[in-house]
């Protein structure tokens, strides 16, 4: 199953930590964690509220990942308002390191916004953050 999660720039940071094969745990006050079904969702994520949020460092990026189809089948999908792009997985934080453990090849970013406030310098050949590319590489 592939699926999508939007992300600010410390998840990107620490997603890029572990060699971009996991995601990190949720903090105490993040009971789920929730991959969205369709681009078009993590993309309205991102560009909304990520790249407007001083927190998410004025920027968001739409990551895409492929996960054990058997697997992701113990999720139901949840169907939000709005239609049919609205739609995610709910995973428990106490899951995660096992959903992890099934995610298939690397997560990779598809898409970046970055909002007006985003102060950071950009790597010139992947057009990420270097916090992010340096991370990476062992240095962040």
């Amino acid at each position: 199953m592939i699926l999508y999660r939007p992300v600010g720039l410390k998840e990107l940071e620490l997603i890029a930590a572990s060699g971009f094969r996991e995601f990190p745990p949720r903090l105490a006050w993040q009971p789920i964690f929730y991959p969205v079904l369709t681009r078009d969702y993590a993309r309205q994520i991102v560009t909304q509220w990520n790249s407007k949020e001083g927190q998410a460092g004025f920027c968001g990026f739409v990551t895409e990942f492929e996960v054990d189809d058997t697997f992701a089948g113990r999720y139901p999908v949840r169907q939000l308002g709005g239609g049919p792009v609205y739609r995610e997985l709910w995973v428990p934080a106490e899951e995660l390191a096992e959903f992890n453990a099934h995610i298939r090849g690397p997560i990779r970013v598809v898409e970046s916004v970055y909002g007006d406030g985003f102060t950071g310098e950009r790597d010139p050949e992947s057009g990420l953050p270097l916090g992010v590319v340096e991370a990476g590489r062992g240095g962040g």
